[in-house]
């Protein structure tokens, strides 16, 4: 397992590098262009910067998320092809840093959804909160102004320029389906991946978060059948999973540690993070203990340690905590701790492994 840590650049991170490699076993980070718009080119200047920077504090960047898909390629426009070109030359620039994983989503309009960025828990820290009712009860425009408004730094997924044409996105999405969006992934896929191929590159699509349809827009990275159904579009190493717990464990009938079982050698990069279910599908953000949420995070690593894996491992959301003001989700302390609480499991599970091997040698 290969710990990573995310960082969204100088000027737009309450994280400094220095902290992030002070973090035991951190080796790269994960970082893309945040202020790039989906669909535009990346500079290669401001690739290179970013290089430089990572090499400075002795940290790789092998992980890109994301390199986000316009909304014309989701919905299949005749436009698509210019902005699947602008993708493939991106690619085939990030190669030429050494890239090894490309993390993007197909989600349509929204990225991740939350209703509230700070909810209390009881010790007196803040999560982000998904309330069910408020995305079938409420005007989505509210929803926007409430993630978008939360401050200077920007919200990965939520960019304002794309947002503020939100009722005519909903408009060219009205009457598009999961087939449709289907469709759309693989004549995308048909593109990119083999150019991923060429270049050594995996790219590893993220599911959706929450694992169901928001405000009636169709999602379709949500279950394991649908992963399953994902993978068989193109057959190649190249064509892989961000397997992600927090979102997938949004829905408890998602059996993850079946998930990474099954797909095991389709996993190049994973984002390991808990969540408290509650019966009326409500979900908070919770440390990365165990007994803190509802998905088995322990569980979770002991099905990758018995499956070798050597993939690259970020924690996902963290808490706020300890007074500390930061990117909601994206603080310092609590995905440090997440962090330790991974590893503690590894390397438990690690010894295990070789006191076994020394008490029966081959």
């Amino acid at each position: 397992m290969r710990m990573v840590f995310r960082w969204f650049g100088e000027g737009n991170d309450t994280v400094s590098l220095d902290q992030i490699r002070q973090i035991p076993g951190v080796e790269g980070i994960v970082w893309a262009l945040h202020d790039s718009p989906a669909g535009e080119e990346w500079p290669m200047d401001r690739i290179l910067n970013i290089r430089d920077q990572a090499d400075r504090v002795g940290l790789h960047l092998d992980v890109v998320e994301s390199v986000n898909v316009h909304e014309d390629i989701k919905l299949g426009l005749p436009t698509r092809d210019q902005y699947i070109s602008n993708y493939i030359r991106t690619i085939e620039k990030l190669a030429q840093v050494s890239v090894k994983v490309i993390c993007y989503n197909f989600m349509p309009v929204f990225d991740w959804v939350r209703t509230n960025l700070y909810k209390e828990l009881e010790d007196g820290s803040t999560a982000l909160f998904f309330e069910k009712a408020k995305t079938t009860d409420v005007d989505p425009s509210e929803l926007v102004r409430t993630i978008i408004n939360n401050g200077e730094l920007s919200m990965p997924g939520w960019e304002p320029e794309r947002l503020a044409h939100l009722a005519s996105l909903f408009e060219l999405y009205r009457g598009i389906t999961e087939d449709d969006l289907w469709r759309n992934l693989g004549y995308f896929l048909d593109a990119i991946i083999p150019v991923a191929e060429r270049n050594g590159i995996q790219m590893a699509i993220h599911p959706d978060d929450p694992p169901w349809p928001i405000f009636g827009l169709p999602r379709i990275m949500t279950s394991q059948a649908n992963l399953r159904r994902f993978l068989r579009l193109h057959d190649s190493p190249a064509n892989g999973i961000t397997l992600c717990s927090g979102s997938l464990g949004a829905n408890p009938n998602n059996d993850i540690l079946s998930m990474i079982h099954e797909f095991k050698d389709r996993i190049p990069f994973t984002h390991i993070r808990n969540v408290r279910v509650f019966d009326n599908g409500d979900f908070i953000e919770t440390s990365h203990r165990s007994q803190d949420g509802t998905v088995d995070i322990a569980g979770i690593v002991k099905a990758y340690h018995d499956e070798g894996f050597r993939g690259y491992c970020r924690p996902d959301h963290g808490r706020h905590i300890w007074g500390e003001k930061c990117r909601p989700g994206y603080g310092l302390y609590d995905r440090a701790l997440g962090i330790m609480y991974l590893w503690g499991a590894w390397d438990a599970l690690e010894r295990v492994r070789l006191q076994g091997e020394k008490r029966n040698p081959s």
